[in-house]
């Protein structure tokens, strides 16, 4: 039914685990194959591309859903659906950032502050001159086809380049003076496609079954036993998506209670929860979360 296409290159192999994460898995002949199948009847074909196309081919209808950034999205102007946000990266959960950076030792602290003419290095020459056009700086901007943060300051004045966290351009003695664009990873889909009432019907299942599969990266479930007298204390310790769930135990006296809490609060909140009288305390990983 639906034909999907996948980003090839630094999102392939968090995108690759999601899907696996979701109950999708993508099969390959191998990891060079651009061809996959996914063992789903919502699902007819898959391919996976680089993310700069993939905004252009959805909305030509050659796919009906595929997933991208949203700098390519932006970049390309490409006419697409966004089905929602998803919270990945190549490296951690956050998103990229498309960012303007100058030498270290440049005086310019923000577009503004550049002269007309000012060259600028970018893989994303038509986002970047729509950002100069708005600041009123008139860039000479130049593609580049890779190693951008390595263009200053020989070739170019100022880069226009993708970071996570930073780290890269600091290495490369750069700067960071503005946020051009803050890109998230997202669901795209073909317009005419998402209004097939059928073809909507499984994007929205797919959603859901990606999105669930990133919101139990976060989560654990939790479950203990605890005696009567100490139950108030424990629940109080427990952060619940909704409320815990408790149990009485056969025979009276004691609970049985589970809950989901967050992954990064589980090591400081196992301990307290045994001194609040809480026993055989389990901590268990969760495929997905559906609200």
């Amino acid at each position: 039914m639906l034909r999907l296409v996948l980003p090839k290159g630094s999102l392939e192999r968090a995108t690759i685990e999601l899907f696996e994460a979701a109950d999708l898995p993508v099969i390959r002949s191998s990891d060079v194959d651009y061809r996959a199948t996914i063992k789903d009847h919502r699902i007819s074909e898959v391919r996976v591309l680089r993310p700069q196309e993939i905004p252009r081919y959805v909305a030509d209808g050659l796919f009906d859903l595929g997933i991208t950034g949203r700098d390519w999205v932006e970049e390309t102007g490409a006419s697409v659906v966004s089905l929602g946000e998803l919270a990945y990266s190549k490296a951690t959960s956050n998103p990229i950032q498309v960012v303007l950076a100058v030498a270290a030792g440049s005086p310019w602290m923000s577009a503004r502050d550049m002269p007309d003419g000012v060259k600028v290095s970018t893989e994303y020459p038509l986002l970047t001159e729509r950002f100069f056009a708005e600041t009123g700086v008139k860039a000479d901007v130049v593609l580049s086809y890779g190693a951008t943060e390595a263009k200053v300051p020989e070739i170019a004045d100022a880069v226009v380049e993708i970071t996570e966290t930073g780290r890269a351009l600091r290495a490369a003695g750069l700067r960071v003076i503005e946020t051009v664009l803050i890109s998230y990873t997202e669901l795209i889909a073909n317009p005419a496609s998402a209004e097939d009432p059928e073809r909507r019907k499984a994007m929205e299942d797919i959603n859901t079954l990606l999105q669930g599969a990133l919101k139990a990266r976060s989560r654990v479930l939790v479950k203990l036993n605890v005696e009567a007298y100490d139950l108030d204390r424990v629940i109080k310790l427990l952060p619940a998506m909704r409320s815990p769930t408790v149990s009485e135990l056969f025979g009276g006296g004691s609970y049985a209670v589970e809950t989901v809490v967050p992954k990064e609060t589980i090591n400081k909140l196992i301990p307290e929860l045994k001194d609040a009288g809480a026993t055989d305390i389990i901590e268990l990983p969760i495929s997905k979360i559906v609200p």
